[in-house]
Parts: structure tokens; C-alpha cells; sequence
């Protein structure tokens, strides 16, 4: 088992004394286990901590270590199979302050936040926006469900997105909370939290408000991500534009399964499909059938290249093999960010480039378009 890169205090130290040393501290009612699933990364990173962490008559305290900014996420521990869709599964999520400890009480349905003025602003907020949270919650499940039926019943993607539709409204309030509380405190480090998690739009449009002191403060590392994201969103945008059809392809070289250089111009002179994907992507996932029919039909006349995007190694080479998947493997990690290049805005995206390394057409989503196209054109 993993380890929060922490000490549990005194394995399962559940005292008075023990909470008020703890980080992480509290009393929750409703939970099914005697178990918290904790998970947490450290701010402006990918790379989450997992561990379990036990609970005595629904107390528990514990420390995650490190004086850096986290986001921590606190589970239930599953009980059965059902339980273990991540997006089903309800959650007390807070930025932890370093040097401020945080007390947790209530259900995971109403929670509250003491310890620090942070905390119990934040708690204020989430009051305001919680109900919006519920609805979504549960309109979540249901369309998860209907995901499971599409094909039968006349279900399909078309009607999953219109059964979730009202959530969008429902975003746009939660936003307009957090847009409402930023606009009247500029020198709160609440604000950049609640900046943090809000739009790109969002973010553009308050960054500037923010005083110095809280650029600079505690939230500084927060900041600063929020500003290289922006910076990346802005270069992607304006490849985006670049990206029509006609235009040279982007050269580069990331590395193959085997951690050997891959370089797209070493296929000059073949047709290429660039397909950007991720293990973590459902239509990515959805779409592999389709794209290995397509494979065995014109392997012989196209190359095929997977791009892996916001994946771990481990993550991405399981997802190949368990996949089978016959065509170049490559990984996206960042260095260059072939995704920024690309102007790659929603996964997957499918290019096809011509012999002569020009885009010939672009396809954003698991569309039936992709390979129509594909059809017409090796005619």
C-alpha cells in the first residue's frame, strides 16, 4: 500500500490530544466503513497520494506532511464493485494550508470546515453552492447509468447529453458563486482557491483582480500554476488556429514504448493518423474497436500513431497492452507538449497528415465522420 508520505499518528491515535496535532482532524456521521480513502496532490502537480486511513466511532486524525499547498479528497472506502466509480463516489475536497490544520465534521452530504478563517470562509461558500452540488450528483448517476445502456432502447450519446443538459446551468451558478465571493475579496487566499477551480475563462478574467499580497503569499504556488495554465491555453488556442487543413504538421520527437525516440517526419511520405487519447478518456476507450477495424483495413497504406496525453507511463503501458493496440505507441509527457502544439482541446482528436506532412482533416470526438473520410479518401 502506498503511503501519504506521512506518518498516521500513533497508528490509530484517535485522543483529544492527537486530533489537536493532527493536520487533518474530525468527526463524520453516515459513513459505511470504519475507513477513509485519502488522496491528495500537491499543488500544480498530477501525481496523487493514496492511503486509507482508519476511523474510531467516526473519528479520525492524521498528518499528510510536507509544508507545501495540497488538494486533498477524502472517500469513503468502497464496500462493493458499485461503489468504485470515481464519479459516483461522494467526497469532502478543500485545499490543505500549510501550518493550518483543518477540522472535519459532519456527513459527506454537509460537511463543515473549522481551524483556520480559510476554512470557515470556504465552508461559507460551499453552503451557498452545496444544493447545486446535490442535483448534479444526481443527475450524474443517471446519465453514468444510461452510458451503460447506450445502443439498446433507443439510448445514445445524443440523448445522454440532453438528459444532462440542466447541468450546465447549474455549473454557471456554482461559478457565479465563487466569481461573486473573488469579485468582493481580492486579498483573500480564498479567492485564488476558488479561482483555482473555476473556468479558464474564469481565470483569465480575475487573475489581474488579485491583490500582491495573495500572489505572492501563501497561494503563491496556486498562482502561478493558474498563470503557466492560462500561458499553455493561450498557445494552444493560437495553434488551433493554425491547424487547418493545408498547413504543415508540427514536427516532433517523444519517446515510443520502448523508450526510443519516435519522430514524426521519419513517416513523411506514407499517410499519418495522429490519434491523441488517454486510458483516463471513456470515448477514447469507447472508440479502440473501431479504430483497430480501421487499422487492419489500411495498415498497408496508412500509419497509425497513438498519442497518449495525461497519463502516467505505467498508466499509459497497461492501457496498450491491455488494448492490444498494433500501432505506433507514443507518450505525450510534456517535453515538447505535443498536445499544445496540436491545439488538442477535447479527446480523442484524430488528424490524418498527407504524404507530404500537410493536415489534410481534423476530427474532435468519436465521430462516425473520421472514418467516412478515411473511406473516400484511400478509395
Amino acid at each position: 500500500m502506498k503511503k501519504l508520505a506521512f506518518a498516521i499518528i500513533g497508528g490509530i491515535c484517535l485522543t483529544t490530544a492527537c486530533q489537536n496535532s493532527a493536520e487533518i482532524s474530525g468527526t463524520l456521521t453516515g459513513v459505511e466503513s470504519d475507513t477513509l480513502v485519502v488522496r491528495s496532490y500537491i499543488s500544480g502537480e498530477d501525481k496523487a497520494i493514496t492511503d486509507t486511513i482508519p476511523m474510531k466511532n467516526g473519528t479520525f486524525a492524521f498528518n499528510i506532511g510536507d509544508s507545501v499547498l495540497k488538494q486533498v479528497y477524502i472517500y469513503d472506502k468502497p464496500s462493493t464493485d458499485s461503489q468504485k466509480n470515481p464519479a459516483l463516489m461522494k467526497s469532502i475536497s478543500f485545499m490543505l494550508v500549510p501550518e493550518q490544520p483543518v477540522k472535519i465534521t459532519g456527513s459527506f452530504d454537509d460537511y463543515k470546515l473549522e481551524g483556520s478563517k480559510f476554512y470557515e470562509d470556504y465552508s461559507l461558500v460551499i453552503d451557498k453552492f452545496k444544493p447545486y452540488m446535490h442535483k448534479l450528483d444526481s443527475l450524474t448517476s443517471v446519465c453514468i447509468d444510461l452510458e451503460e445502456k447506450i445502443g439498446t432502447d433507443g439510448i445514445t450519446a445524443d440523448s445522454i447529453r440532453k438528459v444532462y443538459s440542466p447541468a450546465r446551468d447549474w455549473v454557471n451558478e456554482i461559478n457565479e458563486i465563487k466569481k461573486d465571493f473573488i469579485r468582493n475579496n481580492p486579498d483573500n487566499d480564498l479567492s485564488v482557491y476558488l479561482l483555482s477551480i473555476t473556468s479558464l475563462e474564469t481565470i483569465k478574467e480575475y487573475n489581474d483582480s488579485l491583490t500582491d499580497r495573495v500572489k505572492q503569499g501563501t497561494m503563491a504556488p496556486l498562482y502561478q500554476w493558474m498563470k503557466t495554465l492560462t500561458e499553455k491555453e493561450d498557445s494552444r488556442n493560437k495553434a488551433q488556429e493554425a491547424m487547418s487543413p493545408g498547413a504543415m504538421a508540427p514536427d516532433f520527437t517523444v519517446k515510443d514504448l520502448d523508450g526510443k525516440d519516435f519522430t514524426l517526419s521519419s513517416l513523411k511520405g506514407k499517410y499519418v493518423v495522429l490519434d491523441f487519447w488517454g486510458s483516463w478518456c471513456g470515448w477514447c476507450i469507447k472508440g479502440i474497436p473501431e479504430m483497430k477495424k480501421y487499422y487492419n483495413k489500411y495498415k498497408d497504406k496508412i500509419e497509425f500513431v497513438g498519442i497518449d496525453c495525461n497519463d502516467t507511463e505505467e498508466a499509459w503501458k497497461k492501457a496498450v497492452e491491455e488494448h492490444q493496440l498494433p500501432w505506433i505507441n507514443v507518450r505525450n509527457n510534456g517535453d515538447p507538449d505535443v498536445s499544445i502544439m496540436y491545439g488538442i482541446s477535447g479527446y480523442p482528436t484524430k488528424f490524418i497528415i498527407d504524404p507530404e506532412g500537410k493536415i489534410n482533416k481534423r476530427v474532435i470526438g468519436e465521430d462516425p465522420e473520421f472514418y467516412t473520410y478515411l473511406d473516400s479518401l484511400m478509395k
